[in-house]
Formats: structure tokens, C-alpha cells, sequence
């Protein structure tokens, strides 16, 4: 428990702080997304998940299509994407660079500095190398006929269960879904309010590479995707589905199984890839056996408390607004009509949480991806892959501080992953040591540049990647994780250590040929370039990463001469400018965007993710961080808003990030595209890049978490961007750098309670507003 100390003694009065005994929330609220119809599209189903199966459920009354969804269900396969001469056009290129030939340079590396062959096939990898993640498929399920009224579908966050209830014909109706962690399997209910009513077909339908046989008991669906490449081998997949029926009589009609007048049914589906090796049919049907030897209130007992061990981690309370028990259609509805209801903002975060559960779990045998784990596409836009110039990143930009800091590990292993391949690719392009990641990767571990020089070029997607595992150890202060990251850090940094350059004006060290991710600038010419040397979001990643590389060599006693060097080299990157507007300059010379408007805000990753730039610390570049986003407008596509939520935040404007999260939270819709031209919210929350993307869901988690608690620094900042209308608000179980635990309540814009959590009792520095007073944690 904390206790304020000033001169040594416990003082209540400073800072308004109640030190309280007992839990800041009791029991978290209620957190239901709730709906009075089936769903028409994708964006109105509702997303259930275990980590690596998933589903969507649209709850149709005579018909019901579960679109079903396996974490390896990629195509594609292993490839050697890099140019073996690249290094040859090297000195070149620079030279282009040098002399301000960006135009040049970039026409060189399109030629000689791009990935061999077809890349991600331009977001279309489907039947390319490169691979698309896509739809295991859909349970469809056939009902009778019959007018429904009463009806009800929800998903509760807290249990992560499913349900469906209407009445037709007099019988009252229920169905209730899940995604079983401790089973591996997805598991449906059918109950009725009058004994014989269950009746239905359900039968496993893929599109494309797909065969349904029955086997034993059991419709199994199987296949082979895509390898894109000669003689090479796809992913195998199988999918099983199993019904047990009480009372009744079922059969197998040719590819249905038929259930008629039973009392109760439930559907177990399992599915299992080759991905991992050794996984295959023969795992799946016994995912099938072991679930079926459970009842129903076994599995639902058994996937809660598995949920709940992560879920139940932190609890956040806002004040609810008129429509708060309202559908959640009408409650974003309200929103955009000018209702506050900052408990909205509380529900996103909670469901940001969720979706980070679902899809990515310790034992995930990979990271969420750009939908997370949902998709019913055969090819999913852009590949459903692992963006990494800032979309992979901010997947997990809510781990740490929401306390699933272990459901990083896929993510983790990922970036474990990128280390051998990468050494290739930086001594094939750079000649360079070390290991380098660029744009875009996928389970494969592609590592080179993109098909596409005015975009795949960015050389800093891998380092970005790594201080996340940086992040993971500032968080836990796990000794054991130190030394597991140290040699992906150190390496990451090697290869900047050989391929930094010294350019012609003020002799910094740059990187070079590089890309301010996917934005352009205007040349001398007027023309619209993208290739360029040193862009602000570079030199602020690697001084982030060397800075890394510095503090855990001497934490662990390693490599004093690569230390040495790297501070050097630190001292000698290419510093913050401010431009012409005031502005915190893009690119090393003050170009003009083609775009002022962009979507990626990359020269204020120093604000957030990072912390080179600060309102207190750096106040003239806080200043013209301001100044960078006024430029860049309000209105974005859904992921670029829930940053710009946390820039606000960073720059303690509550106000304004709550302004900009209420426009993340404006209605989108995938039936009428042009009711919403921007990023806003879909009627079941994912959010609307457009189209779906889950990265605003992830990115809005962490603005909302921002808002209320930061740990840049020396300091803990608590209530640092409070809006007005979040007067009242009690908050439980986030966590902050250095392995503290945050409870905290607040009354009339004013905190009253503040717990802070140590392994070991400490001394905190706690920030509230412009006062700071040392806190002991306990």
C-alpha cells in the first residue's frame, strides 16, 4: 500500500490523497456490448477468442453464419526475399542523397533496393510467397422458420461468453457461445424453454482449398492453402465439429449434421494446422474427444476463470451517461448527438483488453495481427499480416500498462524470430552486421525490404519491434527477462553501429536510404518523394535503442567496447529540429509535406510511444509537438486517431483527447461506407481504419490508459489529461515502469485515493498537476 511521506511523515492532506486499505474497486462494472437484431455484416457480429481460435457470431435467426478463424491459417511459405547485390547500389543511392537528389535515389532503389520478386503482391499475397492470413471458414447453421420477437444478443466482456436469445412461436430461445483456452475448442449451446424444440442443421463450409468428409462422429473440414511457391508445401489445416444432443435424434445428411426435437444441444468445433509442427487432423478430432467428456457448465466454468485470470487484472470506473443501458448502436449514436457518456471510454478500453485476451494469449503461436485474430476473407486487406512501421507496435501498446505484459510473449517471439533472417538481409543491403526488419513481415519471417520503394523502405521497423521487449523489462525488472533480450537488443543495434552514416551538412549520423513511414515530401522540384536520409522517426528510434543497448550492457556487465562506441555514436545522431511552422520537422532538411494531413504522425513518436519529447523536460519541442498536430488536423483514419489520443494525452490536454476519442467513437458503418469517410467505430467497436483494423481498438486502450496514469521518466503522473466530464472515476490494477502496481479514485476532477504496489517497499515520485510529493509503495 503507498503512503505519502513529506519530511518523513505521512501527510493525508497533500495531494488529496486518501490512503485506503481496501481494494479501490470492488467488483469491475458491467461491460456488455448489446444488440436488439442479428448482424447483417462482419462489423456488427461479435468477436469471441482463446488466443489462437476465434469467431464471429451474427446471432441469424433462421440462419446463422459463425465465421470461424485459426491464428496460422496462413498462406504463403518460407522464401528468400532478398536481393544478394543490393550493397552494390549502396554508395550510390547515398550519393543521390547527399547531393539532395531524393528523386534519384529513390528511382535506384526501386531498381536494385526493393525485395526479390512479388513481395506482399501490393497487399494481395494470397497466392504470392509472401502469404495472406485468412478465414478457417463458417459454421453455418440452418433453423426453422418463424417470426422472432424479444430479441437480445451480447457479448460480456468479463466472462467472454456469447449469447443469443429470442422468442418464436411461443418458445424462448437461447444460444450461448465460447472459446475455450483450458479445451482448445469452440463450444455452442442451444437450450429452449420448451423440451423438443432444438432442431437445426449445421454442416463446415470453406470456399477454397477445402475437402468435408465424415469421420467417425465428427464433419471434418480440411486442406492445404497456398505455399506460393513450386514444389513447396502450404499449411494444412483440419476443423472438426461434434454435436451432443440431449434427447432428440441426430444423423449425418451427406454434409450437415441434422439434429431433431432434443432438449438441448451443444456444438463443439476444433481445428488444428501443421503450422506448429506435428499439429494435425488426428490433434484437432482429439481436442474434440477431451472437450466432449465435460458438461456444459464444466467448459463455460473452465473458459471464465481462464478469461477472468487476465480480464480481472484491472478494473476502470467513468461516469455513465443517459444511454449507458442502451444497445451499444444507440449509445455511439448518442455520442455523436452530443450525449456525453465518458463510460464509453471506459467500455473501449475494456474492450481493447479483450481483444488483446482473445487473440493473443502467452502460449499464442503468433501475435495478434492487423484484424487480431478475426477475418472472413479469403484475401484479407493487406494480407492481414504484421505491419511493423507502427501497426504491430501498437497491438501491444496496452499490454504493459493493462497488466497482460505476458500475453506479449507471441509478440516477443516474433521479434525473436526476425534475428536470423534479418542478418541476412542487413549484410545483403547494408553490408552490415547486426539484423534488420523493415515494413512488413509475416509468420515466414520475411525481413526485406517492400515491393515498393516509396513506402518499403523504412529501415527501422525491426529496432521499433525490439523496444518492446525493452518495454517488457521496464515493466517487470525480471532479471531472467534482461538476459533474454539483451542479444535481440544488442544486435538490433549492431547493425545501426555499421550502417549509420555521416551526412554532408552537419556531419550527424543518419540512416540512409530510409522512408518517413508511407509519407512524402515536396522536392526543390514541387514533386512528392519519399526515399530520403535520417527522418525524425529514425533518429529517434535508434537513440531510443541504443540508449537500451547502453543501460542493460552495464546492468549486465557485457560488452564495454560496443557500449563505448554506441555513445558515441548517440551523441553524434542528428538531433530535433523545429521547422518553419514551429513545427517538429519530418525530414532532416525542412521540406513541406505533400501531405499535411497524413495519417502516420512519425516525428511524434519521441512524444509516444517514446518520451525524448515532453511538456516538463523538453518544453520548447512540447510546444512544437503542439504545433505538428494543429498541422496535421483532428480527423484520421481509426488507428491515427487513437495516437493522436495519446499525443494529447502526453501533452496533458484531457480535453482534447477526449474530443478526438468521441470522433474515434463517431459511427461507422460497412453497409453505407460514405456515411463516415474518416476512422470511427463499427457497431460491434472494431474500429474503422476503414475498412476494419483492429490496431485503433489496441492503440484507444492505451490513449484511454494515458489519459489517467503515466510513467515516463522519473516521475508517476496520475491523472495527467483528465477531460471535465471524467469528474468522478475510480481505477484498479494498472501498472507502471519499474514493477508498480496503480490503484487510484478520484472525486470532482480530484484524487482522493492512491494505492502503489511494489515487490519491495519503495519511494515513488508521484505527480498530481504541478504538485510532486514522494509516495512509498508497499
Amino acid at each position: 500500500m503507498a503512503q505519502e511521506r513529506s519530511g518523513g511523515r505521512t501527510n493525508a492532506m497533500l495531494l488529496h490523497v486518501l490512503l485506503a486499505l481496501a481494494p479501490i474497486v470492488q467488483t469491475p462494472p458491467s461491460r456488455t456490448l448489446v444488440f436488439d437484431a442479428p448482424a447483417k455484416h462482419f462489423t456488427e457480429s461479435l468477436p469471441i477468442g482463446n488466443g489462437r481460435l476465434g469467431a464471429m457470431i451474427f446471432g441469424g435467426i433462421e440462419h446463422e453464419r459463425i465465421v470461424l478463424n485459426e491464428s496460422t491459417m496462413w498462406s504463403g511459405s518460407k522464401q528468400d526475399a532478398d536481393r544478394k547485390d543490393a550493397h552494390e547500389h549502396l554508395a550510390a543511392i547515398r550519393e543521390k542523397l547527399f547531393a539532395g537528389d531524393g528523386r534519384g535515389a529513390q528511382e535506384l532503389l526501386q531498381q536494385h533496393f526493393t525485395c526479390a520478386g512479388s513481395g506482399s503482391g501490393y497487399g494481395n499475397g494470397k497466392d504470392v510467397a509472401f502469404g495472406c492470413y485468412q478465414t478457417l471458414g463458417e459454421l453455418v447453421l440452418e433453423f426453422g422458420a418463424g417470426e422472432a420477437t424479444d430479441y437480445r444478443r451480447t457479448l460480456d466482456l468479463g466472462t467472454a461468453q456469447a449469447k443469443v436469445a429470442y422468442t418464436q412461436n411461443g418458445v424462448r430461445f437461447e444460444r450461448e457461445a465460447l472459446a475455450s483456452g483450458p479445451d482448445q475448442v469452440l463450444a455452442f449451446r442451444f437450450t429452449a424453454s420448451k423440451p423438443g424444440s432444438i432442431s437445426l442443421r449445421a454442416k463446415l463450409v470453406r470456399k477454397e482449398s477445402s475437402l468435408v468428409a465424415l469421420a467417425g462422429r465428427d464433419l471434418v473440414l480440411a486442406g492445404e492453402l497456398a505455399s506460393g511457391q513450386k514444389d513447396v508445401h502450404g499449411v494444412q489445416y483440419a476443423a472438426g465439429l461434434r454435436a451432443l444432443a440431449k434427447g432428440g435424434a441426430h444423423s449425418y445428411d451427406g454434409e450437415f449434421v441434422s439434429v431433431r426435437g432434443a432438449d438441448e444441444l451443444v456444438l463443439l468445433v476444433a481445428a488444428r494446422t501443421n503450422f506448429v509442427s506435428g499439429t494435425d487432423a488426428t490433434r484437432a478430432v482429439g481436442d474434440l474427444d477431451r472437450a466432449a467428456t465435460k458438461s456444459w457448465s464444466e467448459l463455460a466454468e473452465r473458459q471464465a476463470t481462464d478469461h477472468r485470470a487476465f480480464f480481472d487484472r484491472v478494473a476502470l470506473e467513468l461516469p455513465r451517461g443517459p444511454s449507458a443501458d442502451r444497445t451499444t448502436p444507440e449509445r455511439l449514436a448518442a455520442l455523436e448527438r452530443g450525449e456525453e457518456d465518458p463510460d464509453l471510454a471506459g467500455l473501449l478500453f475494456d474492450y481493447g483488453r479483450y481483444l488483446l485476451i482473445s487473440s493473443s494469449r502467452p502460449n499464442s503461436p503468433l501475435p495478434a495481427n492487423l484484424q487480431g485474430l478475426w477475418a472472413e476473407e479469403y484475401q484479407t486487406p493487406w494480407n492481414g499480416d504484421f505491419h511493423i512501421n507502427i501497426n504491430l507496435q501498437m497491438n501491444y501498446w496496452p499490454a504493459e500498462v493493462a497488466a497482460l505484459g505476458d500475453c506479449t510473449e507471441p509478440m516477443l517471439k516474433l521479434v525473436e524470430g526476425f534475428v536470423e533472417p534479418g542478418r541476412k538481409t542487413a549484410r545483403s543491403y547494408y553490408g552490415a552486421r547486426g539484423w534488420v526488419a523493415h515494413v512488413i513481415t509475416n509468420p515466414w519471417g520475411f525481413t526485406s525490404p517492400g515491393e515498393g520503394a516509396d513506402w518499403g523502405s523504412t529501415c527501422t521497423g525491426g529496432a521499433w519491434m525490439a523496444r518492446h521487449l525493452w518495454e517488457r523489462w521496464l515493466y517487470s525488472r525480471d532479471p531472467a527477462v534482461l538476459e533474454r533480450i539483451y542479444p535481440t537488443l544488442r544486435d538490433a543495434a549492431l547493425y545501426f553501429d555499421d550502417m549509420l552514416v555521416e551526412e554532408p551538412t552537419h556531419q550527424w549520423l543518419v540512416t540512409a536510404p530510409s522512408n518517413s513511414p508511407e509519407n512524402a515530401y515536396l522536392d526543390a522540384q514541387g514533386r512528392g518523394v519519399n526515399t530520403c536520409m535520417g527522418p525524425t522517426i529514425d533518429q529517434q528510434i535508434v537513440r531510443e535503442l541504443f540508449g537500451a543497448v547502453i543501460t542493460a550492457s552495464e546492468a549486465l556487465g557485457a560488452d564495454p567496447e560496443l557500449r563505448a562506441e554506441l555513445t558515441a555514436k548517440r551523441a553524434r545522431l542528428a538531433p530535433h529540429q523545429i521547422g518553419k511552422h514551429g513545427q517538429v520537422q519530418e525530414w532532416l532538411s525542412d521540406y513541406d509535406e505533400a501531405e499535411p494531413q497524413h495519417r502516420h504522425v512519425s516525428p511524434l513518436f519521441g512524444l509516444y510511444p517514446s518520451d525524448q519529447i515532453d511538456p516538463r523536460t523538453t518544453p520548447e519541442l512540447a510546444r512544437a509537438a503542439r504545433v505538428t498536430l494543429e498541422r496535421r488536423g483532428d480527423a484520421s483514419t481509426g488507428w491515427s486517431l487513437a495516437w493522436k489520443i495519446a499525443f494529447w494525452a502526453r501533452l496533458g490536454d484531457g480535453d482534447r483527447a477526449w474530443k478526438l476519442a468521441k470522433l474515434l467513437l463517431k459511427p461507422s458503418s460497412a453497409s453505407d461506407p460514405l456515411r463516415y469517410h474518416g476512422g470511427g467505430t463499427y457497431p460491434n467497436l472494431f474500429c474503422a481504419h476503414p475498412p476494419f483494423q483492429i490496431d485503433g481498438n489496441f492503440g484507444a486502450s492505451a490513449a484511454v490508459a494515458e489519459m489517467l496514469l503515466q510513467s515516463h521518466g522519473a516521475e508517476l503522473a496520475v491523472l495527467p489529461a483528465l477531460p471535465k466530464p471524467w469528474k468522478d472515476g475510480r481505477l484498479r490494477g494498472l501498472r507502471a515502469r519499474g514493477d508498480l502496481g496503480v490503484d487510484l479514485a478520484w472525486k470532482d476532477g480530484k484524487l482522493t485515493e492512491l494505492v502503489l504496489h511494489s515487490p519491495t517497499p519503495r519511494d515513488v515520485k508521484v505527480r498530481v498537476g504541478d504538485e510532486v510529493r514522494t509516495v512509498r509503495a508497499e
